[in-house]
């Protein structure tokens, strides 16, 4: 079974070696046919601290690491910072 990836925007790094992803997802509504949004907090292991908030990242499924992490960054983008 081939492990699930997801794509989410960093909202907290203040944890050694964790960060805190959220990702977010459209849907339609089942009987008002609108589009909603719904999002859901992930923490994920980033072993080098090298992600910040505001960092797009992907993240893997993989065997827990501690109560609340069962996910891992496996690549992401920095944030462009505006000058």
């Amino acid at each position: 079974m081939p492990k699930r990836t997801l794509q989410g925007v960093v909202v907290s790094d203040k944890q050694n070696k964790t960060v805190v992803v959220r990702v977010d997802r459209q849907l339609t509504h089942p009987q008002m046919k609108k589009t909603i949004r719904r999002s859901k907090n992930y923490h994920a292991h980033d072993e080098k601290n090298e992600f910040s908030v505001g960092d797009l990242v992907w993240i893997e499924e993989r065997k827990p690491i501690s109560r609340l992490k069962r996910w891992e960054v496996i690549r992401g983008e920095k944030k462009v910072a505006a000058q």
